[in-house]
Order: C-alpha cells, then sequence, then structure tokens
C-alpha cells in the first residue's frame, strides 16, 4: 500500500489536465476510456489519503484537501446538496441528490477533518448532514435519491451508517451516532431476515420477491454491526455477526476462497464472477468477528489475505488491483476502477490496526506465525 498503491494513484490517479481524481486507469496503468467522473469515487480518494496522512503517509494531506476542494467547486448543488455525476472537465451532467454518493462524501469528509482538523471540512459536513436529516430523511428510514423512484434500497443506508461511524470519529458529536443507532435498528427491523441481507423493498419496507443476494454485502454488514457496537451501540451484534457470516461462507464461498458476487436467498449462484471488493469485505468479516470475540480465529483471515496479494494485487506495475476474476479463477477485468481503492486500503488498514492481537493470537495459540509487519516507519 505504502510502496506501490499510494504512490501510483498520487501520480497516475489525477486528473492533471481538469483536476481532481480519474475514474479509472487501464491494466498498464494509463488514464482509462471513462469521460465522466462519479463523485463517489472522488470521496471514497478523500477517505483513503485522509487516512493514509493517519498512518504517516504524509503527502495524502495535500491531495486529500485538493479532492474537497474539488468537490466544494464543483460538486455542490443548490440548496446545500451534492451532485452524483459529473463530466471528465467537472461540469455536472446528474445533478441528483443520491443517498450513496452523499454517504460517501459525509466518510470522505469525516476522514479529512480527523487527519487535518480542517475547518472547511468541518463546515461542510455539518451542512451536508444537515441536508441529509432535512431534505433525505424519509418517514422510515431515508430516500435512497431526491425525487424518490423504484424500490427502497438498503445499501445507500448501510454506507451512511459507515459514514456516521466516521463522523463521530472526528467530531464526537452524538448526532451522527444517533443516526447510526437508528440505522442499526433498521438492520434489525426491516433489512434482515435472520438468514439473508436483503437489498431491494416496498414503499412500506416489505421485501420483494426474488432477491439478489450479495455476499460482500453479507460481510459488510458483520463489519459494521461490530464497529457500531465499539462505539456504544446498545445491540448485541455477535448473533448476527455470525449468521450473515455463515451465510456468506457457505453460499458465497468458493472451494479456492473467492467470494461470489451474487446468489440468492436459497443460496444458488447467479454471479460466479469474484470482483475485488466482496473478498476485501470478506476480510474485514473476520476481522470483525475476531476483534469482538478475542477468540475466534479460523483461516479465512489467512486465505483472503493471501487471495489479495496473490491474485488480485499482482500488477505491472505494482499499485493496481484485478478488479474481476470468472468462474475459473482467471483475471477478466482491462480496466481498473478507482472506487476499489477504498475498499483495498480498509481492508489492509484494519488488518494493520488489528496485527498485534493477531500476532499475539498466533504466537500463544499455535498457529502459523504472521509475517513481520514492514510498514512499521507509517504508523
Amino acid at each position: 500500500m505504502f510502496d506501490s498503491a499510494l504512490p501510483l494513484w498520487a501520480e497516475r490517479g489525477v486528473d492533471r489536465a481538469h483536476g481532481g481524481f480519474l475514474e479509472e486507469l487501464t491494466a498498464e496503468g494509463d488514464p482509462g476510456p471513462a469521460t465522466l467522473k462519479r463523485v463517489r469515487v472522488i470521496a471514497r480518494h478523500i477517505y483513503v489519503f485522509s487516512h493514509a496522512q493517519l498512518l504517516g503517509w504524509n503527502r495524502g494531506a495535500d491531495l486529500a484537501a485538493m479532492g474537497v476542494e474539488y468537490l466544494r467547486h464543483h460538486a455542490r448543488t443548490p440548496g446545500g446538496g451534492w451532485a452524483r455525476l459529473l463530466t471528465r472537465e467537472g461540469d455536472i451532467v446528474d445533478a441528483t441528490s443520491d443517498l450513496y454518493d452523499i454517504a460517501f462524501i459525509l466518510h470522505g469528509l469525516a476522514w479529512r477533518v480527523r487527519s487535518s482538523a480542517d475547518e472547511q471540512a468541518l463546515r461542510l459536513l455539518d451542512e451536508t448532514m444537515s441536508f441529509v436529516e432535512t431534505q433525505l430523511k424519509a418517514p422510515h428510514g431515508y430516500w435512497h435519491w431526491l425525487p424518490p423512484t423504484g424500490p427502497r434500497l438498503q445499501n445507500p443506508h448501510m454506507h451512511l451508517l459507515e459514514a456516521c461511524l466516521a463522523c463521530f470519529d472526528a467530531t464526537e458529536d452524538d448526532r451522527y451516532l444517533r443516526t447510526a443507532e437508528q440505522i442499526g435498528a433498521m438492520f434489525y427491523d426491516v433489512f434482515f431476515d435472520a438468514r439473508t441481507l436483503g437489498e431491494t423493498f416496498g414503499d412500506d419496507w416489505e421485501r420483494l420477491p426474488n432477491q439478489t443476494v450479495e455476499p460482500g454485502h453479507q460481510f459488510e454488514w458483520a463489519w459494521l454491526l461490530n464497529a457500531l457496537a465499539a462505539r456504544g451501540g446498545t445491540a448485541d451484534p455477535l448473533p448476527a455477526m455470525r449468521q450473515l457470516i455463515a451465510f456468506g461462507e457457505r453460499h458465497g464461498v468458493n472451494s479456492n476462497g473467492f467470494v461470489y458476487d451474487a446468489v440468492d436467498a436459497s443460496g444458488r449462484i447467479l454471479q460466479a464472477t469474484s470482483r475485488t471488493w466482496p473478498n476485501t469485505e470478506r476480510l474485514k468479516a473476520h476481522l470483525a468477528l475476531f476483534e469482538h470475540t478475542g477468540a475466534e480465529f479460523n483461516g479465512a483471515i489467512e486465505q483472503s489475505t493471501r487471495l489479495l496479494l496473490d491474485r488480485y494485487l499482482v500488477t505491472k506495475p505494482r499499485g493496481l488491483w484485478i478488479d474481476r476474476f470468472d468462474e475459473g479463477g482467471a483475471p477478466a477485468a482491462s480496466i481498473v476502477p478507482a472506487s476499489t481503492f477504498y475498499h483495498v486500503f480498509l481492508a489492509f488498514a484494519e488488518l494493520l490496526r488489528l496485527e498485534p492481537r493477531l500476532e499475539a493470537r498466533s504466537f500463544h495459540g499455535g498457529d502459523k506465525r504472521l509475517q513481520p509487519n514492514q510498514r512499521e516507519q507509517h504508523r
């Protein structure tokens, strides 16, 4: 991450012609053909570079600040909202207020505030949360975008919870923790049926038929439930964490450790391909289970780590990723989406954060010893 990925994306992932960050790179590390920029991707880069700064990579400060300024000048909409989509040149082409994108703006701003005490980022954070509370709040939960059309969606709520935890860490303002707890309650009341996570719902939050189940989201929620509990959430997350992970492991992971992109509620495989991000979420879920129990430690942590390092992250130049493998385990992507950096960086940051406990457990428990940390100077 520090030797290859961060330097590469700092040089090649910045749009030198028009500002901001590129949407994608080619497998050779050149600018990809995308002519549009998703606001969520820029916000995710603000997170990555801010977190990297906190871990000692000082170049991250200027890159995160540039990302905040770019969003402020190009993506703000009247009334305090944010656009969804920009041209390559930075003009708004879709001004929709989308909760998914806005959640990542909150997340990126929170990490910027946490890493730098940026007063402008703090003001934007407060204004953006006020927009969510006044414009996107629905009678139950939140609207996924404005004006609301189509089914109600679980995924934007999940990322709003994640963003609110980051906001709470950055500001210690209980406003954010209360929102996170409300969404956590929706998980138990609406999203989860004690086995699978629903993705789409009707107007009254009834689960729609023929659900697609994403194993990556099963794992991601397990990590988030532990994170919420660690910050004072009142629900005991362990039963749901175990159920989420159990379904994901039983039906969503093949014999080589690749996480399927999609199954159905019965566990039937719908998409046997495997993108990078579900595999980072599997790693995070098992790290969370270990952190919460202090004891539940299994081969999934090592398997997912090795799979990411030995398959997904083996690129020339180093610092990129192969974004998808087919059902036979062959690379199936020629473009490197910048959006995946958030997933990869966060997973390995979690591994670094828990490494002392993992090594202590390995040493005392007789498990295979983890390799010595090569990044101590960056902590």
